[in-house]
């Protein structure tokens, strides 16, 4: 008699029951994979893309970096698509320090913002000829030099391609390098807020936006301006000229801006051949955090 009998029906219908997918368990497995995804999105850590040049030269369009949620404690605002109703204050609330770089959603709005926290409540803030001033005192900013970034399909230096013309706040800053390619050539200035840290501005000169008469902050709102001072819808500007409307609410701040973790420079396609070109080099990995001010001998 062959070793090789034939197996009962019974048994051949159990293992075919075996094989069958349990459709109901991997729903199951999918629901709570995106719900722990949603729950890190929105309790600890988020992407980040940039669509502006208002923080320049720090942050360039194409950035895209890693946003952690609970420095400041959770808000409205806190939870990924912004799904709960507004109220008012934090849990677990701290405020931002002088130089952090946070992403706010403006009252009203729904749209993420990414500015740099330059003044508490309490303090007295105002712009006098692109200088800022706190509580009465210049902060003070020393002169870097012109910085050379280099003009991709993302930093255009205001060009508009359509028109052909330059957009006026950039009038004469592209500048042609000794390798032949093409810069947008910006002054560059450090500035340092009294807690002692510091970071780069750009400022093109005195314009007719560079007053911004003085006024206290009120408390629980903080005042937020982008680095690219001449080029920023910030506290500065009311919302009908897209900017934030003066001091911001603390519970409209979603998080802190942490590090970069890759840049695009635009020139990828639909094809994956283009993708690795796409890449700026030597952006992945630079902190977002101000630095503290070089001690003077």
């Amino acid at each position: 008699m062959s070793d090789d009998m034939a197996l009962p029906f019974e048994a051949y219908e159990e293992e075919d029951n075996a094989r069958r997918t349990d459709w109901w368990a991997e729903a199951r497995g999918i629901f709570w994979l995106v719900l722990a995804v949603l729950g890190f999105h929105s309790l600890i850590a988020k992407p980040f893309y940039i669509p502006s040049e208002s923080m320049m030269p720090g942050l360039l369009i194409g950035d895209r970096l890693v946003v952690t949620k609970y420095p400041y404690g959770y808000s409205f605002v806190t939870p990924t698509f912004h799904l709960l109703p507004f109220m008012p204050g934090r849990f677990l609330g701290r405020l931002p320090e002088r130089g952090d770089v946070v992403i706010v959603t403006p009252p009203g709005s729904d749209t993420d913002y990414i500015k740099r926290v330059v003044g508490l409540p309490g303090d007295k803030i105002a712009v006098q000829g692109g200088i800022l001033f706190l509580n009465g005192k210049a902060v003070p900013r020393a002169y870097q030099g012109d910085r050379m970034i280099p003009i991709d399909a993302n930093t255009r230096c205001g060009l508009d391609d359509k028109a052909g013309q330059q957009f006026s706040v950039y009038a004469n800053r592209i500048v042609r390098g000794a390798n032949g390619k093409y810069y947008c050539s910006l002054p560059i200035y450090r500035e340092t807020m009294p807690n002692g840290v510091s970071y780069d501005t750009v400022d093109l000169g005195v314009r007719p936006d560079d007053t911004y008469a003085e006024r206290t902050i009120p408390k629980g709102h903080v005042f937020l301006m982008g680095d690219n001072r001449d080029n920023s819808a910030d506290s500065r500007y009311p919302v009908e000229r897209n900017g934030l409307g003066g001091p911001v609410p603390w519970e409209n701040i979603g998080g802190r801006a942490e590090f970069i973790t890759f840049s695009l420079n635009g020139s990828g396609s639909w094809n994956p051949a283009s993708w690795i070109g796409s890449f700026r080099s030597g952006r992945a990995g630079s902190t977002l955090h101000p630095t503290p001010a070089p001690v003077t001998p």
